[in-house]
């Protein structure tokens, strides 16, 4: 079994800047490429686990969300990092339109898209982190018994419950896991 780091895409990966659909308006998060490196150097499986309630909303559609998903790997790719997975959630259950309004348990605070990520990807979900902007990815870190959750301060005004660590920066998330590295490392006498 392997270890993932799992990162929320809107306000980790990329700045929040309401409902993104178009590549002209992705501004990357300060630290994400290095972060990103340095997980995978440290053999993390890189997994995104996004709600898109855009596609409920009928904001746009899921092929909107692909292209732009696909535009943002081949960005990473020029930069070395490849993305393990890619999970979204489309559904809402009071905004959905259609068939997207329903609760799913893919829908973060649940754990759906930890799980099929584990089970496609091989993953221990206890020995994996998570990297979000708000409650609903903590939840979903601690619903998924993940080893450690952290949250970018900023977007939620209050606390969440759960146990998880507040960064301000991606660069906090990368060290921490240098460490956790350092730690794991045998003793040489």
């Amino acid at each position: 079994m392997e270890r993932a780091l799992f990162l929320d895409r809107d306000g980790v990966i990329n700045r929040e800047v309401g409902y993104l659909v178009r590549k002209e308006d992705v501004q990357f998060v300060d630290g994400i490429f290095s972060l990103c490196k340095t997980a995978q150097q440290l053999g993390y499986r890189l997994v995104v686990v996004t709600n898109q309630a855009g596609i409920a909303r009928g904001l746009y559609t899921e092929h909107d969300y692909q292209t732009l998903m696909l535009w943002m790997s081949e960005q990473f790719r020029a930069e070395g990092i490849v993305f393990d997975g890619v999970y979204h959630c489309p559904y809402h259950p009071e905004h959905g339109l259609g068939e997207y309004k329903r609760e799913h348990e893919d829908r973060k605070p649940g754990a759906g898209m930890l799980r099929r990520a584990a089970r496609d990807l091989h993953i221990s979900l206890s020995e994996s982190v998570m990297v979000g902007d708000r409650c609903t990815d903590i939840a979903a870190a601690a619903e998924g018994s993940l080893s450690h959750a952290f949250l970018i301060r900023g977007t939620e005004p209050a606390s969440c419950s759960g146990s998880y660590t507040i960064v301000d920066s991606l660069a906090e998330v990368e060290l921490w896991l240098r460490q956790q590295a350092k730690k794991a490392e045998p003793a040489s006498f």
